[in-house]
């Protein structure tokens, strides 16, 4: 038989699985840290619930992700996640799941791990999105998720720094409302409320146009330029106010 016949037959199995999103669907991607409670808790030893320094590797992860070959017009990072969001456009890999899983995932954990000195994965699932509605709703969930998850670790790693063991703060908390959280945070002084809002509403990052001034000594005049940079946003919106104004990014 001849390589090239042979060839052909055997990239039958090795494509049976290739899924693709369809066209005017849209493409979000969101990618996870394996792990990493074990990695920031224990192995790096970050600062509970918050740390700036993991903050800026996860924040410096999705800037790559942002310039590294895609057309992603919009990421969100909270936690442990990356959410990304494609331009309408994007035909990378024929929009094959398979290769922009793969690729995107290699990518943020080869940048991660270098940055952090210590190996470390992501894995990444595509979502697709049927309508800009959807899009909307994908980024206000992953924000409410964002304000959840904050609440919780900020009551779990109070009630751990004072003594109680991991099973006792799990049950303390456990079916309780947001304003007994609230309430039992205030008790100790902590406001909720006034914490930064990277880590009730998480970070975004996107494409934005900055002046850039200059001055020109053959004119011997200042000049102002116009320069589009990754611009990293610590006080997002919320709500729907913020799921409209991510999906205005698809306009772009």
């Amino acid at each position: 038989m001849k390589f090239d016949e042979f060839d052909k037959q055997m990239r039958i199995y090795e494509q049976s699985l290739d899924q693709v999103v369809l066209p005017d669907i849209y493409i979000a991607a969101r990618l996870d840290g394996r792990s990493f409670t074990r990695l920031t808790k224990e192995i790096c030893q970050f600062e509970a619930p918050f740390d700036i320094r993991f903050r800026d590797l996860m924040t410096d992860t999705a800037c790559h992700l942002m310039d590294c070959g895609f057309r992603i017009v919009y990421a969100y990072t909270e936690s442990d996640e990356i959410s990304l969001l494609f331009h309408p456009g994007e035909h990378a890999f024929g929009r094959k799941t398979r290769k922009l899983n793969t690729t995107l995932a290699g990518e943020a954990s080869a940048v991660f791990s270098l940055a952090l000195g210590k190996a470390a994965t992501f894995d990444c699932r595509i979502i697709p999105l049927p309508n800009k509605e959807r899009v909307r709703d994908y980024f206000v969930w992953r924000q409410e998720d964002a304000h959840r998850n904050s609440l919780n670790s900020y009551c779990y790693w109070t009630l751990r720094k004072e003594g109680l063991a991991k099973q006792q703060a799990t049950a303390m908390l456990e079916g309780k409302t947001v304003s007994y959280k609230n309430e039992l945070l205030f008790q100790r002084g902590i406001n909720y409320n006034n914490l930064p809002c990277w880590q009730k509403r998480g970070t975004g990052i996107y494409y934005k146009d900055i002046v850039i001034e200059g001055y020109n000594p053959v004119t011997n005049k200042n000049t102002e330029t116009m320069r589009r940079k990754l611009y990293i946003d610590y006080e997002l919106k919320t709500g729907k106010e913020y799921g409209e104004w991510a999906e205005h990014f698809l306009e772009l």
